[in-house]
């Protein structure tokens, strides 16, 4: 009779032990930049609105290889200043993707997102305004949680991308050349990875 009670005390004891490792934080049920993830955009009204994907292929060398795919159903277009721009539109606002035009090493670390970053920024502009004002640009810088990536916005003038940058292996918008937005200033207040 003990026997069977000393094997019941050591079954519990090992899936206790089994339930504690999995509630671990960093188990295996961490967010990896790897396989294929949802780009959704939080409202200032905490709406959410699916945008697209974003794509990570982990490479030999240590870098993740990405490609963002927007889901143009959910955008309208918008022809602003000779140039048609995928848009939504919503809280007073029209916010157009902007994709970065020129060619870059499209891939990221787990510490530097700043590639990334670059093929996800947009315009803002009021849905009466008549043309685009590249001086309302949005960045949205990112930054790693256990559930994905949640992005920021921050304003920047994209005029600075109208001509190709001098120096192609570099994003061109470091950190002094973008101003951090207040929250739930901009329609489209983060955008998220996960």
């Amino acid at each position: 009779m003990p026997k069977p009670a000393r094997l019941t005390t050591l079954t519990a004891f090992a899936l206790l032990t089994t339930a504690s490792v999995c509630a671990l934080p960093g188990a295996a049920s961490a967010w990896e930049l790897q396989g294929t993830k949802a780009l959704v955009a939080i409202t200032r009204d905490q709406q959410r609105l699916p945008l697209g994907t974003v794509e990570f292929t982990p490479r030999p060398d240590g870098r993740i290889a990405f490609s963002v795919h927007m889901d143009h159903a959910k955008f309208t277009d918008h022809f602003l200043s000779m140039k048609e721009f995928k848009c939504v539109e919503g809280g007073g606002e029209v916010s157009c993707h902007v994709p970065y035009p020129y060619p870059n090493p499209g891939t990221v670390t787990p510490t530097d997102l700043a590639w990334l970053e670059h093929h996800l920024l947009f315009l803002f502009k009021l849905p009466k305004e008549f043309g685009a004002k590249l001086w309302n640009g949005l960045y949205y810088q990112l930054e790693r949680t256990d559930k994905g990536l949640v992005g920021r916005p921050q304003s920047i003038d994209l005029n600075l991308i109208s001509a190709p940058p001098t120096q192609t292996d570099k994003p061109p918008y470091r950190p002094a050349l973008r101003d951090d937005v207040a929250a739930g200033v901009r329609w489209i207040d983060r955008l998220v990875i996960e």
